[in-house]
């Protein structure tokens, strides 16, 4: 099951030039609006006071997301492109990890290199990667997880490196928003599973077997399981070094029975709100921006590409039906990412959603996608596979100007774009 390294039909330059042409593309406008914009007017403040050590702003978010928000800010200046630079960093990388992630899971040349064209043109990291909020650090901390988690099965002989690196960024991941948590499990449990699976309970706890011969159980546990909660921890430090006297006081359960409490206290309806059913038709926008700003009308609007959000649903469930049905196990991998991502917004008391909680989920119906149209060149219909491509990226071009902060003709110019009456 093990594979070399460097794989002779490895994309890793495709993999590479996507994610450095995406950087490239994300740096038009970055610094417009030259104003903070959505959320930003909520994060920026928790980085600044970050810095100045003088509060813990924004606290029903964990912290790793403001430290480097803050990090950026103390390095580059604070003005508009150091705000939204890290985001910038934080989605080209989101793209290689990814890419290496479903490149170490399937071995398809074609299925990873069209994963990164869905990714790139998906509108979701887009977006993302050009304003200063915290999901697209957590997207990144989650792809490297799951990259290093799957290079670990190719890649045994560098397996405990690869885990210790997937246990921290799950950590890290967990640290910059909770959505990560039920996403976090995944990679011990499948270790245990597979483990299990190949050598039975008595035989699970020794070295050999799948699915990283020489790591026991007890260990894939302490990189999967104890190092994410400790590295988690730890990014709370900047909390206790500026209010040493509350922090103590409620102490680590007590601050987080604060932070659920003040998550689940926004009750107050919004214009924008949405749950799960709306999401997977891609039913309802957010307008991050859209007003008169630096001397134009401009617009950045969050929705998912209208053409691969649908067609990905069928892929979904076609990866379900492979991974349970035909053992297929990197398409099972997709869906159980999927399905728990998607899973915690179905059930969460959180009672103010919004479409931007369908990140994770819209990343792992994409790597499905990509799979699926592998699968349907495989079979001899590759101009079909073509076609979802060359459309994904056509609906990208289209709009574009309401992705990036382009100059707009005017107040009304954004009914160019709306073919639902729910995207206003």
């Amino acid at each position: 099951m093990s594979s070399p390294p460097h794989h002779p039909r490895d994309p890793v330059g495709w993999c590479a030039g996507l994610a450095l042409a995406f950087l490239a593309l994300a740096f038009v406008r970055l610094g417009l609006p030259s104003k903070p914009y959505f959320d930003e007017i909520h994060y920026l403040p928790a980085a600044r006071a970050l810095l100045a050590g003088s509060d813990w702003l924004n606290r029903e978010h964990p912290m790793f997301g403001k430290e480097l928000l803050a990090a950026g800010i103390a390095l580059f200046g604070d003005h508009p492109w150091a705000w939204r630079l890290p985001s910038a960093l934080a989605g080209a990388f989101a793209l290689w990890a990814a890419t290496r992630a479903l490149w170490f899971a399937s071995l398809s040349r074609f299925a990873t290199v069209a994963y990164g064209v869905l990714l790139a043109t998906g509108f979701i990291v887009f977006v993302h990667a050009r304003i200063a909020m915290l999901d697209m650090f957590m997207v990144a901390l989650l792809a490297l997880a799951f990259w290093q988690s799957a290079a670990a099965v190719r890649e045994p002989e560098h397996g405990r490196r690869s885990l210790a690196i997937a246990g921290v960024a799950l950590g890290l991941a967990i640290g910059t928003k909770w959505n990560a948590i039920p996403l976090a499990p995944l990679p011990g449990l499948a270790f245990l599973a597979v483990r299990v699976h190949a050598c039975g309970w008595r035989g699970a706890f020794g070295r050999r077997g799948a699915p990283v011969p020489g790591i026991r159980l007890a260990e894939a546990a302490l990189w999967l399981g104890v190092v994410p909660l400790a590295v988690y921890a730890l990014t709370y430090l900047p909390a206790y070094l500026i209010e040493p006297g509350e922090v103590s006081r409620r102490g680590f359960f007590g601050l987080h029975q604060m932070m659920l409490r003040m998550q689940e206290s926004v009750t107050k309806p919004h214009p924008y709100q949405s749950v799960w059913t709306d999401w997977i038709v891609d039913r309802r926008a957010i307008w991050y921006l859209y007003e008169p700003a630096d001397g134009a009308q401009r617009g950045v609007l969050l929705i998912g590409n209208p053409l691969t959000m649908l067609v990905g649903l069928p892929a979904i469930a076609w990866c379900a039906w492979m991974g349970i049905a035909r053992k297929r196990f990197d398409a099972l991998g997709v869906f159980l990412i999927y399905a728990a991502s998607l899973g915690m917004w179905i059930v969460a008391a959180k009672p103010i959603q919004f479409y931007y909680h369908y990140f994770v989920p819209s990343m792992a119906l994409l790597a499905a996608l990509a799979l699926a149209l592998d699968a349907l060149r495989l079979r001899g219909w590759g101009w079909l596979s073509w076609a979802v491509l060359a459309g994904s990226v056509g609906m990208f071009v289209w709009f574009f100007p309401i992705l990036d902060a382009a100059p707009l003709d005017g107040p009304r110019a954004f009914e160019r774009w709306m073919w639902l009456d729910s995207w206003r």
